[in-house]
């Protein structure tokens, strides 16, 4: 496991825009595994993956529904998005049955750290924490032979 990038993101507008670029990078069976702490701007991060991707919206937070699943509009892979704040165990994960769409899809897990990697060797780690204010860091951490070779170019 190595860090790739570490980014800052001093605004809203950069965390949609950062979320845009990292959507160039990800295709179908990719999981991005999102942490950081409430109101850090994980959905933020995934409305630009959205866009980026170019998924059926709105991207809302997923917290109560559990998951979500946004159909592409331009022929790529869907997005699923799910919310695993409400979840206790790793079971409940398995329950969602989202190993049933990763290979199809792009899939997105708030709050998944420790609970989502069993969904496929390779992941995206995404960390965000406030660096000092309002400002965030977005710590990007590529696992597994997928993400080897990326060119990791990203920036707001």
């Amino acid at each position: 496991m190595t860090v790739h990038a570490v980014i800052r993101v001093p605004t809203e507008h950069d965390m949609r825009a950062l979320g845009r670029r990292l959507a160039e990078l990800l295709h179908a069976g990719d999981l991005v595994v999102l942490s950081g702490e409430l109101g850090a701007g994980k959905t933020t991060l995934v409305q630009g993956l959205g866009e980026g991707l170019g998924v059926r919206g709105p991207i809302t937070s997923p917290t109560f529904i559990i998951a979500r699943v946004h159909p592409s509009l331009t022929g790529g892979p869907a997005l699923v998005h799910a919310d695993a704040y409400r979840l206790q165990s790793v079971a409940e994960i398995d329950d969602l049955d989202l190993d049933a769409s990763v290979e199809d899809s792009v899939t997105v897990v708030e709050w998944g750290e420790g609970m989502a990697e069993g969904l496929t060797e390779d992941r995206l780690e995404v960390t965000i924490s406030r660096a000092d204010g309002e400002e965030r860091s977005v710590r990007l951490t590529g696992v597994g032979r997928r993400w080897t070779d990326v060119s990791w170019t990203v920036s707001t």
